[in-house]
């Protein structure tokens, strides 16, 4: 019983087919690379995003044949508003980067409304009072993966996974509904929202596609990757090191005590809905990851590619003392600086390229060893093993790092992307293909673990990061 997934991601798309042992055939990916017409500002075009979608899973289906079922998985919060009647959007998509709503976020602040600019609340607000200002045109809004069932179900379903409507800031943590209040402070119609169903359960027909497929499991990427990588039990925990860098861990089913930010820098979350019934674990976020390996790779010129990183760092058994704080765009959990910046520290004359890079590559595992730190300090649990997938994880030497600064051995996912591992278990739960969270946890078969052979200064680390910090002042006086 295979099943059909797409994965909706920032910067591409994926459709593929995953095989009842966990493995992906069929694979295919095409780029879809959101474009920032100003600085501050990213936006893309829904229906092209839609019709590659589309195009890349009718490959799918025709290179492989009939499946059971299809999974979606997204990037989340990135806002959409098409028009109910023509079915096209009625602006550009807002990227969940984008940041053009700073100053309205700053203002509803200041009237007990807590957004943060990433969020789709404001997003929505804005878009809406530029083209629907007087509130009376029939408009549906969705994050990814509710445009997208749209458009797979011809516009018969308009819907939105729990995972997903949770990180858009218009829900009401308690009940898991839309909340009103917020609804009528920025003039949305409950009509244009999407329904809020299960993560695991029938949603509608995938009539746009060969076969009619049913939509059966939908949820966020990051939750979608805690799936994937087998985080189904209490504590396991996960990081996803993309562009940024993700952790998730799992909880279970009691509910936090509200959508807001945890003391250690943490932020509560869904991790998807089964029969009405939510479950629930807590995120923490390094706003910088592989970018910095692209920083070296683009702009300093010190490597040819990405991969390369891994064998020049290795030119040196350590940096000699060379730190880097990855903090390019600020840093994230558990010290919320939006006016932080990068910081390459204890340079000396015999500092060379490989130096450098290993520094890199090490503060980007010091910034997880304290996402990890973050998640125990708010969770009250230890985390005895990570799960880590992303394009950094197929690096030899950061892998290694990541277990020295965690103290912790490190199990790298099978897949680079388990985002697409992670739409198919929620579906193929549903279908019967795996018979529950047992059969998808013993699915796991790590591409290597590391343990840790030495460790860092973590107080030394810790000063670091205080010279990073509160560099552009304004900017880290911002709070979301």
């Amino acid at each position: 019983m295979s099943i059909l997934v797409i994965d909706a991601g920032t910067s591409g798309i994926r459709a593929a087919i995953v095989q009842p042992d966990g493995t992906l055939t069929a694979d295919y990916h095409a780029e879809a690379l959101p474009l920032s017409p100003a600085p501050g500002l990213v936006e893309f075009d829904a229906a092209v995003y839609a019709d590659t979608a589309i195009e890349l899973a009718t490959t799918a289906l025709v290179h492989h044949g009939t499946v059971e079922g299809v999974g979606i998985s997204n990037q989340r919060a990135s806002t959409v508003v098409w028009d109910r009647n023509t079915g096209e959007p009625v602006a550009a998509a807002q990227g969940w980067q984008d940041l053009r709503t700073v100053g309205d976020c700053l203002v509803l602040a200041a009237e007990g409304f807590r957004f943060a600019p990433n969020q789709s609340a404001t997003k929505l607000a804005n878009i809406l009072d530029i083209v629907d200002p007087d509130r009376d045109r029939d408009l549906c809004f969705g994050t990814p993966d509710s445009w997208l069932i749209w458009r797979l179900t011809a516009g018969a379903v308009h819907v939105t996974d729990a995972s997903n409507a949770w990180v858009t800031g218009l829900m009401d943590p308690s009940t898991g509904t839309w909340s009103e209040p917020i609804l009528a402070r920025l003039r949305i119609d409950a009509a244009t929202m999407p329904v809020v169903v299960d993560s695991i359960g029938a949603i509608g027909v995938a009539s746009a596609l060969p076969g009619d497929p049913p939509i059966c499991g939908v949820a966020g990427d990051q939750q979608a990757s805690l799936v994937g990588q087998g985080c189904v039990r209490p504590g396991m925990t996960k990081i996803t090191f993309g562009t940024g860098g993700m952790l998730d861990t799992f909880l279970g089913a009691d509910p936090p005590t509200g959508d807001h930010r945890y003391d250690g820098g943490t932020f509560p979350l869904v991790c998807w809905q089964r029969d009405g019934e939510r479950t629930f674990g807590l995120e923490a976020i390094m706003l910088s990851a592989g970018t910095n390996v692209q920083w070296l790779r683009d702009d300093l010129g010190l490597i040819d590619s990405a991969e390369a990183s891994a064998e020049v760092a290795a030119g040196c058994e350590s940096s000699e003392g060379v730190t880097y704080v990855p903090a390019q765009l600020g840093l994230g959990t558990p010290r919320w600086d939006y006016g932080a910046r990068g910081a390459l520290l204890g340079l000396t004359r015999g500092s060379n390229r490989a130096h450098v890079v290993r520094a890199v590559l090490e503060g980007v595992a010091q910034r997880g060893a304290d996402l990890v730190e973050a998640a125990e300090t708010d969770a009250g649990i230890t985390i005895e093993t990570l799960r880590i997938d992303g394009g950094m994880s197929a690096n030899p030497v950061f892998r290694q790092a990541l277990a020295d600064a965690t103290g912790r051995p490190v199990e790298v996912a099978p897949v680079r992307e388990a985002t697409s591992l992670g739409a198919a278990y929620l579906a193929g739960i549903e279908l019967g293909t795996w018979s529950g969270w047992d059969d998808v946890a013993a699915l796991w078969r790590p591409a290597a673990r590391i343990e840790p052979k030495a460790g860092f200064d973590r107080e030394r680390w810790r000063q670091a990061l205080d010279r990073a910090a509160g560099w552009y002042g304004d900017l880290s006086a911002l709070d979301f």
